[in-house]
Order: structure tokens, then sequence, then C-alpha cells
């Protein structure tokens, strides 16, 4: 069943708003706009970035619910600038950040800059450095929300991203584009470590290259030695993502990563957390797969007295997965949930604008940051 739309105002604030188009998307009325939309793969798949009141945002464009969504962006003018409309009634001013200059590039043996990573809002590469993953071709493992194979097979990237190839785009985003922290992210291999070890090697060779702040995001690697492995070659934050947080759920959206119980995940968070500090060890929490509010706030207790930054997301659905008819959770469940959280992050200290690098910092696929500001302000 699809949230039922309801009529808004010109009252309506920043995260209000921004939780509106991210539960419905928006329609482009020039197709052109969402020319460097996302489509397909890891991360924030059939999105476009956004920005509005100063905020980057990733708003659904290529998805389900997004072609019959209320919401509107007018066609930009020559700075990108246009409005956001709902039944012909202006509501905001947003724009589009513009396509990077890094995309023009390529490397010596032909690659194109941008199959090996991407900008994501307004100023974070991101790359998944194995566009593969052990679980993804088994109907009865894969994460039935999961698009990693989409960009590969359709040639907008390559499995394998090097060191060498990361240092060199790495290098290249932060001098023509402004790029401020990245994003490393990989489909799990075979081994205990889970991508661990590749995603060690891929931070040697951006930081060889360039001095960026970096975020890996890999499961829970078997030894918790990896912790410091990854710290010691360069990596500044680390995401190890939950998605959903009871074992009921995670087993039916996600049978094959549920194998990794969410014991062993709040095991990892405790070990790492002392390497890495206290807000720079972040989870990924898709809110709308089934877990209820009372269940990921609960989560969101223990993780952040543990020192670990929950970033709460909508689920969004993605076209050619199993997920892809499955509906967005409405606005008003995610206020009810973000509003509280945002609480007791400030309560506990643990700050978006703090956190190195990574989702939490760049906050583009939630509107998460936005109650935190008006909480700080």
């Amino acid at each position: 069943m699809k949230p039922i739309p309801r009529k808004p105002t010109t009252s309506l604030s920043t995260e209000e708003l921004i939780n509106e188009l991210q539960s419905f998307g928006v329609r482009l009325v020039d197709p052109r706009a969402g020319a460097d939309s996302r489509r397909g793969g890891a991360g924030p798949s059939d999105h476009k970035a956004i920005t509005i009141d100063g905020m980057t945002v990733m708003a659904p464009v290529h998805t389900a619910p997004s072609f019959d969504s209320p919401y509107l962006v007018e066609k930009p003018d020559a700075f990108g600038r246009s409005r956001v409309t709902r039944d012909g009634e202006a509501l905001g001013e947003v724009s589009f950040p513009m396509r990077p200059r890094f995309y023009e590039l390529t490397t010596a043996e032909g690659v194109p800059y941008g199959h090996i990573a991407t900008l994501h809002g307004r100023d974070v590469l991101a790359t998944t450095v194995l566009q593969t993953c052990i679980r993804y071709a088994s109907r009865t493992k894969t994460c039935q929300f999961c698009a990693i194979g989409q960009s590969l097979a359709a040639g907008r990237t390559i499995a394998h991203k090097t060191p060498a190839q990361l240092g060199e785009v790495a290098e290249a985003a932060v001098r023509l584009d402004g790029v401020r922290h990245m994003v490393m992210t990989t489909g799990t291999p075979k081994g205990s470590d889970r991508g661990a070890a590749v995603l060690t090697d891929s931070c040697v060779g951006v930081k060889a290259r360039v001095d960026l702040a970096i975020q890996v995001q890999c499961e829970p690697p078997d030894d918790d030695a990896w912790f410091g492995r990854m710290r010691d070659a360069g990596a500044d934050a680390l995401g190890m993502h939950l998605e959903a947080v009871t074992e009921e759920v995670r087993a039916r959206v996600m049978p094959g990563k549920a194998q990794v119980s969410v014991a062993r995940y709040f095991e990892a968070f405790a070990a790492s957390v002392p390497v890495f500090g206290r807000g720079q060890v972040s989870t990924y929490i898709l809110a709308g797969l089934g877990d209820s509010r009372e269940d990921i706030l609960s989560v969101c207790e223990r993780l952040v007295s543990l020192g670990v930054y929950p970033f709460v997301v909508p689920f969004t659905p993605i076209s050619g997965t199993p997920l892809e008819s499955h509906p967005t959770p409405g606005s008003g469940f995610m206020a009810s949930i973000l509003a509280p959280l945002a609480g007791m992050l400030v309560k506990g200290g643990l700050k978006a604008t703090d956190v190195k690098a990574g989702c939490a910092k760049c906050g583009a696929c939630s509107a998460l940051a936005t109650y935190e500001r008006r909480l700080a302000s």
C-alpha cells in the first residue's frame, strides 16, 4: 500500500519537505535534469541529487513511486536553479549540483573515471571496489533490495577498481571538483575478512595520491584485527550496515547477510569504536522493510550508547530487484523515528558534522541531519 498523500502547505519545514520528497520521489519536467542520476548499482540508486535550503538530498526519480509522485521539479534555469511544486503550488527553490569535471577524464587504459567512482550528494566521492557479491546470484541468499550487479551488466562500471585507479580518480575529484570525503564500499567476496582486505589495499592506493578522508564499508569481518589494519591503511571512518534491525525481517529480506547475526554486529561495533573513535563508526538502517518504529529506536539507543552513529534512511525500491514494488515508508513514519533519534544523537554527543567521512557526514539519503541542525540551532 502506498503512503497516503497529504496536502502540504508553504509552511512545510525543510525536514518535512525532504521527508515528503524521499517518501514520494519527484517527477522531473525536464528529463535532461536527471541525466546524471544514479541507476542501478550500490548506494542511492535511481536517485538524483537535489539541493534544498543548503542541504543536498538524494531524491528518487526513477522508481515506481516517483512516477506517480505529486511533487514536480520544474525545468532548471541556466544556473541549475528550479522550483519544486505540488498541485501548482511552489513549495521551495531547489538546485542541481553541476556535472563533475572529473567525469570527462579517462585512465591511460581508457576507463572513464565515472566508471571507477561517482559523485554522491554534493561533495562525496563514492565507489564500490568490488562490483560483485558472493550472494547476488543466488535467489536464496541475495539481499532483496540490492542492485549491485545492474550497473556492471549495463557497462557503467568495472568489476574491480584497483588501488591505483582509485587513487588517480580521487586526486582528480579533489582537484577539479572540491570533493571533501570518500566512501568505499564493496560487494562481499569469499573469505572471512568479508571485504576488509580489499578495502585496506584500496585505502593505501588513495592515500598515496591525495589526503582525503575515507569511510570504508563492509560486513563485520570474523577477525576484529581488521579494524586496526583498515585504520592503519588510511581509513578514517567505518560503516557496517545492519539495513534491518530484527532477525525476522533480516531473514526475510536479506537471507544470506542475515547469517551474520545482529549479535555479531554489536560485537563488531564494540570492538571497532575504540579503534576509530566515537561517532566514526556508523550503520545504515533502512526504515520501511518491516521493522517497527519501536524496534528501530530501541536498536538506535543501543548503538548511540556504544558511540555508533545510526544513519536511518527511508527504504526506496530499486527497479529490477525483488522489492521493486515494495512501498516506501510514509513521511509521518520517518518523522516519528528521525525526530527522537536526532534528540538521542545530540544528547549522546554524536553529530553528523563531526563524522570525518561517509554516509552520515553526507546525509543526503535522509532528513536526519536537518532534524539535528534544528536541535542545534
